[in-house]
């Protein structure tokens, strides 16, 4: 009976620190998945914003065609058949006059009365472009706690966090666009240095290789 009991008591301690590991590993896959899922908001919101404006400002200059519109767009546009003509009387073909002039006029109105708002609305740097600056602008490695609260400070209204800015930075070294340094258990980003040259992505090494004469 004393093996058996010992037995059970190992396998109990052996499941018990496994469910402990694994609930630690998936607390972790959550905080790095929130603040992607933060980052990509980020950009998302930025991209709608600079939407807005361009409409605005679309609109203000009195542009009708579409932004996707392509250059063959003409060659398959269809000739419309001739509407037949139809009796109309004196009144209605006065009306069918004034009716092209007053839609100027409106659209004129609404472009003139959209045309200071657009002129008016700046556009704001995204995550990725403060975070890039402000990292050129240190002569010295900063933690992502430095980088985020000097950022909340310069910019209190985008309501910067922590775990977005870790995202970011960790994104910024993937592309080559950041440094990442270690102090112990500390780690530290500053912008790559320029004066080493930046080696060549795999697309690029690959056109390389194809253009050597074999």
């Amino acid at each position: 009976m004393s093996e058996n009991t010992t037995a059970s008591t190992e396998l109990t301690s052996q499941y018990a620190a496994q469910v402990t590991s694994d609930l630690e590993r998936n607390l972790k896959e959550q905080e790095r998945v929130s603040g992607e899922i933060a980052a990509l908001q980020e950009q998302l919101a930025t991209l709608q914003h600079d939407h807005t404006v361009l409409m605005n400002m679309q609109q203000a200059l009195g542009i009708t065609l579409r932004p996707d519109s392509s250059a063959a767009a003409p060659e398959k546009a269809t000739v419309p058949v001739p509407r037949k003509k139809s009796a109309t009387t004196p009144g209605s073909t006065a009306r069918a006059t004034k009716n092209p002039t007053s839609s100027s006029r409106t659209r004129a109105r609404k472009a003139t009365t959209k045309a200071p708002a657009a002129a008016t609305t700046t556009t704001q740097p995204s995550l990725v472009e403060l975070i890039r600056q402000h990292l050129a602008g240190q002569s010295e490695p900063r933690s992502t706690a430095e980088v985020a609260a000097a950022l909340d400070r310069a910019h209190p209204d985008r309501g910067i966090k922590n775990t977005v800015v870790r995202t970011t930075l960790e994104n910024l070294v993937a592309k080559g666009q950041a440094q990442r340094t270690k102090q112990g258990s500390s780690v530290y980003y500053i912008a790559p240095d320029t004066s080493q040259p930046t080696p060549p992505s795999p697309t690029e090494s690959q056109q390389q290789d194809e253009a050597k004469p074999e």
